[in-house]
């Protein structure tokens, strides 16, 4: 007689297993109707999953977190029938749930064309229309390869020998006639699926992500709970497409990246002049905090990197170079050659903690085909900085930097900073006692200000775990920029050590830690959180003073230079145009103040003010300007 334990802590005993939909039935019609699913035991299980022993159960409706999952899986699946019902000879061969939607990879002969998707997707409608029941089977291994065999699934047939051992059952979902491999779980049919779906793109795909492998058809879709989100994404992926930084970039004249160079950016005047004061702001906090700023070589011998155990991780991502018979690495971070900077000396308890930054120049041999303009590139600089301290300043160190970094966000208008905690990977380095220690410390960190975070199992870097710190922007996307990680062990295999208080000789423990990340990458999402209207502070191009007339070109002159040497980043436009064509011109390219001079505003010594909002602030003084100005730059407007 299983007792069923309800969230709210209510049980419920039944003579014989009930399955998830019975014990919601149990409660009432409304819930029987809306459960999509079950969690028994905290495990996610189909709605007729029955319960054959005292478990705990949480019903999962539309209304919990889960449900989406559920949808775009189910929307994979629905899609799959789709396209095998309309293209019979079609073999589908892997189909999951993705961030924001879902895809199927599909053996074709003849390719799939965009305007195929409408018809896949109206069938998709159908096929929810019909109600089907989603019911799952268990197979013999070796009768679902003979089924698989004889149905010509042969990338089935793969999978199934590859991943499911001998002697084991496979799992299989059935809808109506359709049915594939598949773990589960499943919406309880099709009926359940809303209707809120788009199929959105169609790309190649190699089998198993090999590209010794056949290339497959992908079809992506996205899926959601109601027709609302979905609208309210597509808006956003149309917005996306709008603020695309490579397009604005192009526009406003501030970067580009060509052939020769993959994955390097050239930076033009007013690109740069938004990286120097990213780079001059981020260099005025580190000293506010303690740091050292530091430079490095770019070429290291490679015994360095096999000592710090880079070369053996991340080799075929480094540039290689050699010279008079020695091999050498063009460094794609910056941590090794911090310990040597701390290694040349002596260090004691009283040196500590010791913090070393850098904007570090690295490179990576990304593969080709993931550069994407300023978001994936092969030579980037970090606000790179490692902080070398004794085991018992790691929480305050820990506390600080987080302080830091979101201060730093703050300044640049991201206030929603999700965090997330990885432990110790697979393949690491260093004992399981050193990693026990260095998790702890830095979940006490996050523990003692309060802050909520998601744990990463086993997603920690190769020498400690880490803290990751991402940004959601204004379209709800996020990046992940900082992070922290607690590494006891590089210091150890580099030679690190100091004077404890006792005389005895210790290793210190490195904190790597970055709070925008990739300064290049960093620019790229900010053009496109502001659609290239950078605050004041970051505009590249501040001010522009514009004549009406050849009389007032001596005072446009003179007004642009006192500003220039009040620090403001100032041109003039003194065309024989008029003056509404400069004006529209300006707020095209994004300037945040266009100064209009006539001759009242000469003769008056002042000026006009308009902003790239269209905005008429009238006449000002040159002081009353400048104090604005300096207002909102302070304030990091």
């Amino acid at each position: 007689m299983p007792v069923i334990t309800l969230p709210d802590g209510s049980q419920r005993s039944f003579d014989s297993a009930p399955s998830v939909q019975d014990v919601a039935a149990s409660i009432g019609a409304g819930l029987a109707r809306a459960t999509l699913a079950g969690k028994v035991n905290g495990e996610l299980v189909d709605a007729s999953f029955q319960i054959n022993q005292d478990a705990e159960l949480a019903i999962v409706t539309s209304r919990d977190d889960e449900a989406l999952q559920l949808v775009r899986h189910d929307a994979a699946h629905v899609m799959a029938q789709a396209v095998q019902e309309l293209y019979p000879h079609t073999q589908v061969t892997i189909g999951p749930a993705i961030e924001d939607g879902f895809y199927y990879d599909f053996a074709r002969d003849e390719p799939f064309h965009e305007d195929e998707l409408k018809k896949i997707e109206d069938r998709m409608r159908e096929i929810v229309g019909r109600n089907l029941p989603i019911e799952r089977e268990v197979l013999d291994r070796d009768e679902a390869i003979r089924i698989f065999t004889e149905l010509g699934e042969s990338y089935k047939v793969e999978i199934i020998q590859d991943i499911i051992p001998e002697g084991e059952e496979v799992s299989i979902y059935r809808q109506g006639d359709w049915f594939d491999v598949c773990r589960g779980p499943h919406l309880p049919s099709t009926g359940k699926l809303p209707k809120a779906f788009k199929l959105m793109s169609v790309a190649g795909a190699y089998w198993r992500g090999d590209s010794n492998n056949v290339m497959l058809q992908r079809i992506y879709g996205t899926a959601w709970l109601d027709k609302k989100d979905l609208k309210a994404y597509l808006y956003r992926l149309e917005e996306a497409e709008k603020r695309d930084h490579r397009k604005i970039g192009k526009a406003l004249d501030l970067f580009h990246t060509q052939d020769e160079a993959p994955g390097m950016v050239f930076w033009h005047d007013r690109g740069w002049q938004i990286y120097l004061e990213i780079e001059q702001y981020i260099r005025q906090k580190l000293r506010l905090h303690g740091y050292q700023e530091v430079h490095t070589p770019e070429i290291i011998d490679r015994s360095l990197w096999e000592k710090s155990g880079h070369w053996e991780k991340f080799s075929d991502m480094m540039f290689t170079t050699s010279s008079e018979h020695r091999d050498f690495a063009i460094k794609p971070m910056n941590c090794p050659a911090h310990v040597q900077i701390y290694n040349h000396g002596l260090k004691s308890y009283r040196d500590l903690p010791l913090r070393l930054a850098e904007f570090g120049s690295c490179h990576r041999n990304e593969p080709s085909g993931t550069l994407h303009g300023l978001m994936r590139v092969r030579n980037f600089v970090q606000d790179d900085a490692h902080i070398f301290c004794s085991e018992e300043q790691i929480l305050d160190e820990v506390s600080d930097f987080i302080d830091l970094l979101f201060e730093v966000y703050k300044d640049f208008g991201f206030e929603d900073v999700l965090i997330k905690f990885s432990t110790r990977p697979e393949k690491r380095v260093g004992d399981d006692a050193l990693w026990d220690k260095a998790e702890k410390s830095l979940q006490d960190a996050l523990d003692q200000k309060n802050l909520h975070w998601e744990l990463q199992p086993g997603e920690g870097a190769f020498y400690g775990p880490k803290i990751e710190f991402s940004l959601r922007d204004c379209l709800s996307r996020v990046w992940q920029l900082g992070t922290i990680q607690l590494d006891f062990s590089m210091p150890e295999r580099l030679g690190a050590h100091y004077i404890a208080e006792d005389n005895s000789k210790k290793v210190p423990v490195m904190l790597h830690r970055a709070i925008l990340g990739s300064l290049e990458r960093f620019i790229g999402i900010l053009i496109e959180h502001y659609a290239g209207i950078m605050p004041l502070w970051l505009s590249p191009l501040q001010l522009v003073v514009m004549n009406i007339t050849d009389r007032q070109a001596e005072y446009v002159e003179n007004l642009a230079e006192n500003l220039k040497k009040q620090g403001f980043r100032v041109e003039t436009d003194l065309r024989n145009e008029k003056i509404g064509y400069k004006i529209r011109q300006h707020t095209l390219a994004r300037v945040p103040y266009m100064l209009v001079v006539g001759d009242r505003e000469a003769e008056q010594n002042s000026v006009a003010v308009r902003t790239r909002a269209g905005e008429d602030l009238g006449d000002m003084s040159l002081q009353s300007l400048i104090d604005m100005l300096r207002g909102q730059c302070a304030a990091r407007q």
